[in-house]
């Protein structure tokens, strides 16, 4: 009787053990540069309890906030490499797909609505297949961003206010020649010298996204927020071709799945948050103001095109006329 317990301890040890080894077939190490409070983090803690629950375990997911695995770039080329399996990235894919310019490019879309018509339909799909073929990297899901937005200490609902304005605008060609099409002065800048040079009036406005105006604190030097909205912009969190397709069928299908409950869930957690960065700005005393969104497209359009090549301003076209 005591040998038979024995024994079945020892198998259920053994069991334990063998379930505990099937536990990890496969393990997706995922990296991406926001901090554990961003949305983005939120979203990947849901896509890890997911698939970890639906794969009964056999996947394991590793999240890696804060750039723990280094830059955006420094990520993808750990995918290519084969030392990490995801990532969250933006236009950074254009180095390798051309036609995911587009994810940054001024008055590509008119509204929220345009952005989500042309990213899920057959223009993402093209922007997806090109990721997928010439970067190896399959996007799972995307993420809408928060639009840019004009800080200053004056109203502008018009290019013409703009009248020679110092803007600070970061080192992008594009960015440099819209701006300058509208009649600002743009002065690229590091992100971390914006505060004081707005303090010193050595430029008097600068350009981000309603979250990055809150967490630098500018409205403790800028009075108004010009609803410019001149990119809307998205973000794809990508898998390696080679992680997936190294996964039985039902696998993959754990985790397209679960990357779709991912996008759902960031997307409800992102008009959540845009509305509580509007509130919390509006209480630290910046006046939100309507611009004529026509006049700033027209103006900048010309600009746009010049810098596109031939295949990203088909693409634009495609968009425009969405």
């Amino acid at each position: 009787m005591i040998k038979q317990v024995v024994t079945g301890a020892m198998l259920g040890a053994a069991l334990i053990a063998s379930q505990a080894t099937l536990a990890a077939d496969f393990t997706l190490r995922f990296g991406h540069l926001a901090n554990e409070q961003n949305i983005w983090h939120q979203a990947a803690e849901k896509f890890k309890e997911e698939v970890e629950a639906n794969s009964d375990g056999r996947i394991e997911v590793r999240l890696y906030p804060n750039e723990q695995l280094g830059s955006e770039m420094d990520v993808i080329n750990s995918i290519q490499l084969g030392t990490a399996e995801m990532t969250i990235t933006g236009e950074s894919l254009q180095n390798w797909a051309p036609k995911a310019a587009m994810m940054a490019v001024p008055y590509a879309f008119r509204d929220s609505e345009h952005l989500h018509a042309a990213v899920s339909g057959e223009i993402g799909e093209e922007i997806e297949a090109q990721i997928t073929e010439q970067a190896n990297l399959v996007p799972l899901a995307w993420f809408e961003r928060g639009p840019r937005e004009l800080t200053a200490n004056r109203r502008v609902e018009h290019p013409d206010d703009l009248d020679g304005m110092r803007l600070r605008v970061p080192n992008v060609p594009l960015f440099v020649d819209t701006w300058e099409a509208l009649g600002a002065r743009p002065t690229p800048m590091a992100f971390s010298e914006v505060f004081t040079a707005l303090q010193q009036n050595t430029i008097q406005a600068q350009e981000n996204p309603l979250s990055l105006i809150e967490s630098a604190s500018f409205y403790e030097v800028q009075d108004y927020v010009n609803l410019t909205g001149h990119v809307r912009s998205w973000i794809y969190v990508v898998i390696g071709q080679d992680a997936l397709n190294q996964m039985p069928d039902d696998l993959q299908q754990v985790v397209r799945d679960a990357a779709a409950s991912m996008q759902d869930y960031q997307a409800e957690l992102f008009v959540e948050d845009q509305e509580r960065l509007e509130e919390a700005l509006r209480e630290r005393g910046m006046e939100f103001v309507e611009v004529d969104i026509e006049a700033f497209a027209e103006r900048a359009r010309p600009a746009v095109e010049e810098a596109l090549d031939d295949e990203q301003r088909a693409l634009f076209e495609a968009i425009q006329n969405l």
